[in-house]
């Protein structure tokens, strides 16, 4: 009989660990929504259960990078798949719903760094390429409205994460939309994270460098006051070497030339300015290197993102 009970309580157990883990949910293409590519949603058991309908919740935004360019978006959904599942489990603590969009990087318009939201990406005339960030907020403004139909309140506001290329997303992102981000984990963002200036020692930054031409880029200026109210923590590294002002998928050569004559040559000599700029600019922003440690996510990262974004949850 105690075996019995035993069994029943060892199945009961994966049971509920199967509902705690339930795959993320692939969501279609609607583009009258204002999203043409999928996204997946992971819904955690906290946000499913009948009890906690009519709480406030907060998203978890992770942009895609799958490190690859190819034309076929099988292979970003492929690396989609596997990391949001990852995520679901290294961020299980938070009780958060995960967003992660499937964005192209295509081969053959190698040069638009989509994955990045870089200049190009900004500016084409290639619809199919253009403005991602907008498509992201359609993306969880869609999101949010499928979790209130079931009586689940989720915050306009949320919180972003990437690492790399994701990164750079995660940080021009927060830039363009402060008014949409509670806060920003910004893991080794190619060298540079956007600087929350227009110019530099009389010198013009440019998107991404900085907003110097921010409105001309996106349709706005920064807006620094929203700007202060969201929470960066900015980590690497200190062996980091990944650098994208060098690549012509990365920056425009005169923007390239400008940075390395301004910040340094390299992501570790760039750093203090960097943290400099964002302090006087009075944006609640940490800078963190990890000792040691290269171009890489470990697991001191990932509690140290878990804790930041803990704290912004409520």
């Amino acid at each position: 009989m105690r075996a019995v009970f035993f069994f029943i309580l060892i199945i009961a157990a994966l049971k509920i660990a199967a509902i705690a883990q339930a795959p993320a949910e692939a969501i279609k293409v609607e583009p009258a929504k204002g999203f043409s590519y999928p996204y997946y949603l992971y819904i955690p058991a906290e946000m499913r259960a009948p009890s906690e309908k009519g709480g406030k919740f907060t998203l978890l935004v992770m942009p895609n990078n799958s490190g690859k360019i190819d034309d076929d978006l099988g292979v970003q959904e492929a690396d989609v798949k596997r990391r949001i599942a990852q995520a679901q489990t290294a961020f299980a603590k938070l009780g958060v719903a995960i967003l992660m969009p499937v964005f192209p990087r295509p081969r053959s318009d190698w040069k638009i760094y989509t994955h990045a939201l870089d200049r190009d990406s900004m500016l084409t005339d290639k619809a199919e390429y253009r403005r991602f960030d907008l498509q992201l907020i359609a993306m969880i403004d869609h999101a949010r409205k499928r979790f209130e139909k079931n009586g689940v309140n989720v915050d306009r506001r949320v919180l972003i994460y990437g690492f790399s290329a994701a990164g750079m997303f995660s940080d021009r992102f927060a830039f363009l939309h402060p008014d949409r981000v509670k806060a920003a984990a910004v893991g080794a963002p190619g060298g540079w994270p956007i600087a929350p200036v227009a110019d530099f020692k009389d010198k013009a930054l440019r998107y991404p460098l900085g907003v110097a031409d921010l409105k001309a880029v996106s349709g706005k200026k920064v807006d620094l006051k929203e700007l202060r109210k969201v929470s960066f923590l900015v980590f690497m590294g200190d062996k980091d070497d990944n650098d994208s002002l060098p690549f012509a998928d990365g920056y425009e050569p005169e923007d390239k030339e400008l940075a390395f004559s301004l910040f340094g040559p390299t992501p570790i000599s760039r750093w203090e300015t960097s943290k400099q700029l964002y302090k006087e600019s009075g944006l609640d922003a940490e800078f963190k290197l990890y000792p040691e440690t290269p171009h890489k996510v470990t697991m001191a990262m990932i509690e140290d993102i878990t804790a930041f974004f803990a704290s912004h949850i409520k």
